[in-house]
């Protein structure tokens, strides 16, 4: 805790930072900027008394990474935002009554969405495939529930392509939101459990559609176990590589789209031109955002704010969106593309935001 409570302390508040942070953009409140946060934390782990305005700060931040890029100190920002959530529920101040519910629903259901398990893969074009394999394509909550179309294309470009892969037929949730939410008590023993799951199946691979799936199976698995007996790659990851490897002829598909950066796989992984060559590879001709790459600006659904601060989340997806001149969208992000899709809709402004492998498996499908 004295090395994250040295960095906190060691911000100049030069207010770079603040330029670049959705929230502070959206609401105009310093106290929603990556300095102020900073300077809450500080308040949090010397003990000081906050109000629930400070206790929102931490909690509304999307953790995207954009004010670390800026950040001169190079401050793990980020990383104190999660110590300070640790330790605002160690002090009884934390989570939101909202987590709660969604917590609860993690623990009952075994997903962060509120699904009816029953018909989680509903959308599967066959019965359910019994195929064994050491390599998982774990589907998550968000693309198994409310972005089907993200699972199903996975699915099938995956088996057009050759990848031998198997699935789960009661996956349950990877427990990111146990751990964005500072629960990371709750988060230990639900790594653990799926953890063991894993190595029972013999998985050493697992593939991910899912941005928060593999920001928890790759960093959170390991921060609170230790060594994983399982690699984790992303869905673009593996599609990149079986392109390159496979002499496939792909239909082009004709269509102008912008590819949206996604804060994970750009900021995170450093994964920007694999999902460009590949739309590239489809026929796919691209429009870019004046910001883009690293430098692209957050949907507004990270950090597990989406499902805390609807509005705001809304309001950030809304001003990203007013930034993109094509009507066409593809991210390689489920929650993204929900979110995104949600604020075209409530804002009627038209946009249609697909996910990257449906348009590799548009490309794919025969005349």
């Amino acid at each position: 805790m004295e090395d994250i409570l040295a960095q906190a302390k060691s911000c100049t508040e030069c207010e770079a930072c603040m330029v670049t942070c959705p929230t502070y953009k959206v609401t105009g409140d310093p106290m929603f900027s990556p300095m102020h946060r900073l300077k809450t934390a500080i308040k949090v782990f010397e003990g000081e008394e906050i109000d629930q305005h400070l206790v929102e700060s931490l909690y509304n931040c999307p953790k995207c990474l954009q004010c670390e890029t800026v950040c001169p100190e190079e401050i793990d920002i980020t990383r104190i935002v999660h110590k300070s959530r640790e330790e605002l529920v160690r002090r009884g101040l934390g989570p939101l009554e909202r987590h709660n519910k969604v917590i609860e629903g993690i623990l009952t259901k075994g997903n962060s969405v509120n699904g009816d398990p029953q018909k989680r893969l509903e959308w599967l074009p066959e019965e359910f495939p019994k195929h064994e394999s050491d390599t998982l394509l774990y589907l998550g909550c968000l693309p198994s529930y409310l972005v089907k179309d993200a699972a199903s294309s996975t699915y099938l470009v995956l088996q057009k392509l050759g990848f031998d892969f198997m699935i789960l037929e009661d996956e349950g949730c990877c427990g990111t939101y146990l751990y964005e939410s500072g629960r990371t008590d709750l988060a230990a023993d639900f790594f653990q459990k799926n953890a063991e799951r894993f190595e029972s199946l013999g998985i050493r691979r697992i593939v991910v559609p899912c941005n928060g799936c593999l920001k928890c199976f790759k960093y959170f698995y390991p921060d609170l176990l230790g060594t994983i007996g399982f690699s984790v790659h992303h869905i673009v990851e593996i599609i990149y590589d079986l392109l390159k490897q496979n002499r496939v002829v792909l239909r082009k598909v004709q269509r102008t789209v912008t590819y949206q950066d996604s804060c994970r796989l750009a900021r995170g992984e450093g994964m920007t031109e694999e999902p460009r060559q590949i739309l590239e590879r489809c026929g796919a001709e691209l429009k870019e955002m004046e910001r883009n790459r690293a430098d692209a600006v957050c949907c507004g659904a990270g950090g597990g704010i989406r499902s805390v601060y609807r509005d705001l989340s809304l309001e950030i997806a809304s001003s990203l969106l007013n930034t993109i001149e094509t009507g066409s969208i593809v991210s390689a992000c489920p929650f993204c593309s929900f979110n995104l899709n949600f604020a075209s809709r409530e804002k009627k402004m038209g946009k249609n935001i697909a996910y990257l492998a449906e348009i590799v498996l548009d490309s794919l499908q025969s005349d």
